[in-house]
C-alpha cells in the first residue's frame, strides 16, 4: 500500500475510540498508525494510506462517533518524512540547528508537521502526540539555521492561526547533549 494520505479522528471517550477503530479499519484499505488512549481520558485513531481509502475511513469513523467526536481530518499528499517521524522508523544523525514546534493538540500539530517538512530543507526527527503531554503534541527538526528558521515560521502560523500555538523555538548550535535526549 502506498501512503500518501494521513487521516485522524479524536474522540472524548475511550470506548467509542475502539469501536472508531474498528468501524475505520474496515471501512477503507488502510494501514493502521496508531490507535490509542491520550492524555485527558481521549483517544486517537491515526492512519495512512491512499487518499480515497483515507477518506472512507475518516468519514465511517466520524459517523459512529456518537457524539463523542473531538477533531478529525485527512491531509492527502503528504510529506513522506510526516510518517517516517511518526513512527520514528528511521532514526536519524541529527545535525545543525535544532527547531521544536509545540501545540495544544494533536490535529494541528500534524497538520503543521506537514507544512514544515514541505516549506524547508529540514528532517522531521520526530512527532511526539499527547502521550505523558497533557493531551499536547510536538515536533522536532533539524537543518542548517535558515532552513530552521524558516520551517518554524511556517508551522508556528498553522497552529497560531489555529490558536494552539503553545511555543517554538530554535537552537542554533545545541550542544550535544540536548540531541542525545531527541534521539
Amino acid at each position: 500500500m502506498s501512503e500518501r494520505s494521513i487521516g485522524l479522528v479524536e474522540l472524548s471517550s475511550v470506548a467509542a475510540g475502539f469501536q472508531v477503530a474498528d468501524t475505520m479499519l474496515k471501512a477503507g484499505n488502510v494501514r493502521l498508525i496508531l490507535s490509542r488512549s491520550i492524555c485527558s481520558g481521549k483517544y486517537m485513531v491515526l492512519i495512512g494510506g491512499e487518499t480515497a481509502g483515507v477518506e472512507a475511513a475518516v468519514n465511517a469513523g466520524v459517523l459512529v462517533a456518537n457524539g463523542c467526536l473531538i477533531d478529525s481530518f485527512v491531509i492527502a499528499n503528504v510529506h513522506p518524512d510526516v510518517f517516517v517521524a511518526l513512527g520514528r522508523t528511521q532514526p536519524s544523525q541529527p545535525d545543525g540547528a535544532f527547531g521544536v514546534l509545540e501545540s495544544f493538540n494533536v490535529a494541528t500539530l500534524i497538520q503543521a508537521s506537514d507544512v514544515v517538512a514541505k516549506s524547508a530543507d529540514v528532517q522531521l526527527l520526530e512527532i511526539r502526540l499527547a502521550m505523558a503531554l497533557g493531551g499536547k503534541a510536538f515536533c522536532t527538526m533539524t537543518g542548517d539555521v535558515a532552513s530552521v528558521n524558516a520551517a518554524i515560521a511556517a508551522g508556528r502560523q498553522v497552529l497560531a492561526d489555529a490558536g494552539v500555538l503553545v511555543n517554538a523555538i530554535v537552537l542554533s548550535r545545541p550542544h550535544p547533549d540536548v540531541y542525545r535526549e531527541v534521539v
